[in-house]
């Protein structure tokens, strides 16, 4: 089994920065895609960025591109995301996921480890 635990989120201003990060635990693959998504309720849950394996490749929703920085820790079962120039619908609960194989996938639906979500609210 496989346990993802999430940190790092909280209340802010528009505009503010959060640092969420995830660490993972127990049996899984030795190659695997860590990413986040996000959700409202009401609303289906959304890609935010992924980051393979290595750390090379990454993969944004357009939400995230230029403002959201994705990477691996250096113990790579961590992964942090980094969020900046936060805006109001940027308020959702994140989910940290996890998927065996390289690839920084952006579907919901092939990750096969998920945490249990941290809520980020932003306030302007």
């Amino acid at each position: 089994q496989v346990h993802l635990v999430e940190s790092g989120g909280g209340s802010v201003q528009a505009g503010a920065s959060l640092r969420l990060s995830c660490v993972a635990s127990g049996s899984i693959s030795n190659a695997y895609t860590m990413g986040w998504f996000r959700q409202v309720p009401g609303k289906e849950r959304e890609f935010v960025a992924a980051v393979s394996w290595l750390g090379g490749s990454t993969n944004y929703a357009t939400s995230a591109e230029g403002r959201f920085i994705i990477s691996r820790g250096d113990a790579r079962n961590t992964v942090h995301l980094r969020m900046n120039s936060l805006k109001d619908e940027d308020t959702a609960v994140y989910y940290c996921a996890a998927r065996p194989g390289n690839g920084a996938s952006g579907q919901a639906s092939s990750y096969d480890y998920w945490g249990q979500g941290t809520q980020v609210s932003v306030s302007s």
